[in-house]
């Protein structure tokens, strides 16, 4: 009788593993709203009852996902024991590579699972994570005790979005290729000195025109979608944030999904603003892309227009202007990985595409991190980082 309950104990365990596997994917791969519990069933090979027999619904398995996700950080850095060796650094970089390689979701998950989960749930995902990179910053500051203990905190969360920028997909490589790239610009971001950071060159705004109150319900809406999700956000919401009704907002966009339209496609303007302006500059390749980070980074933390673009791009999925929004973004990247490859010809294009991603997602993951951008030195640090994991 025991063996049989202890039997039924693992399958049990072993299912609600296989549901948590299935869901991490499709979650990633389509994001949470368009993930049905019925697709999450048909993906690992079971009949929906069987999903509800283990989670209550579709939230659930997302927070035991993410809960999931966390522990394996957590048991990869535990495993990895960074106190006792006798150079943490690369036991570290040696340690996060070979995760984000066997499970890459494990140092990404989190990104855009935050709209969906609630204040608790979130603030425990985020204490977790930022006791994971407390210990990820001591092991870098042991091998450089020159840094102060903030640097190497901006170090680890640099090495976290390193690992998890998920560029992987976009290379077609080896596993054993593709891990010496990760490990070596790992290692690359772990020797960097964020206090070397030199202020941002100034670059264009949007310009002095007063506002329209379509430019303000934008502006609005921009921040809401950031701080709610796009779900979780309402037209009465938008329409108070600028002192008008939310029938009123109507009168200027039919729709909700207009507006984030609207906003993705004003970012995208401003990103072929910023590619028109860094190639006006100069015609050197170096001078080009450091340009474009500047500007990158300048926009990115001064709007939140493009983190919500990024964020919400599932929801246009199907729309009509997603194809084109999705081509800006890509001739945007496209550029940066043919900058970097012109500087260094030598340098394998996979190489170049797994830098550039992971310099994007370095600010991309920070700016969404709380009591993160108010400091002064925020943004020069982020281009720093960026220029440093890109080696420009």
């Amino acid at each position: 009788m025991t063996t049989t309950k202890a039997t039924r104990r693992t399958r049990s365990t072993d299912r609600r593993r296989q549901l948590i596997d299935a869901a991490t994917v499709l979650f990633a791969e389509r994001g949470y709203p368009h993930v049905s519990v019925t697709d999450i069933a048909r993906r690992a090979g079971v009949s929906a009852p069987t999903v509800y027999r283990h989670f209550a619904d579709k939230q659930a398995l997302l927070l035991a996902a993410v809960q999931t996700r966390v522990d394996e950080l957590e048991e990869s850095t535990a495993g990895a024991d960074l106190a006792s060796s006798d150079h943490p650094a690369d036991a570290l970089a040696a340690s996060v590579t070979e995760l984000s390689i066997s499970n890459p979701h494990a140092t990404s998950l989190w990104r855009w699972s935050g709209q969906h989960l609630s204040a608790d749930e979130n603030a425990d995902v985020v204490r977790r994570t930022r006791a994971v990179l407390r210990q990820w910053a001591s092991a870098i500051r042991a091998d450089r005790p020159e840094l102060t203990e903030r640097e190497s905190m901006y170090l680890a969360g640099a090495v976290l979005s390193v690992v998890g920028s998920g560029a992987g997909r976009a290379v077609r490589s080896g596993a054993h290729e593709m891990e010496e790239m990760v490990l070596a610009l790992v290692r690359q971001t772990i020797r960097l000195t964020p206090s070397h950071a030199v202020p941002l060159r100034q670059t264009a705004g949007p310009g002095d025109d007063a506002p329209t109150r379509r430019d303000e319900i934008l502006d609005a809406a921009a921040r809401l979608f950031a701080e709610n999700g796009f779900a979780g956000t309402g037209m009465d919401e938008i329409g108070a944030a600028v002192g008008i009704t939310g029938p009123s907002v109507y009168k200027h966009f039919p729709s909700k999904l207009a507006i984030l339209v609207a906003i993705s496609q004003r970012s995208a303007m401003r990103l072929e603003a910023g590619v028109m302006a860094a190639y006006a500059i100069t015609p050197d390749p170096a001078g080009r892309l450091n340009a474009l980070v500047d500007h990158y980074v300048d926009a990115v933390t001064s709007s939140p227009d493009l983190l919500v673009g990024f964020v919400s791009s599932y929801v246009l999925a199907g729309e009509p202007q997603a194809a084109e929004l999705l081509a800006v973004q890509r001739r945007y990247v496209a550029r940066w990985v043919q900058l970097l490859t012109d500087i260094d010809a030598d340098r394998p294009p996979g190489s170049a595409v797994l830098a550039v991603h992971a310099a994007l997602a370095i600010v991309n993951d920070a700016v969404r991190l709380p009591r993160s951008t108010p400091r002064p030195e925020f943004a020069a640090r982020m281009a720093y980082l960026m220029k440093g994991v890109m080696g420009v």
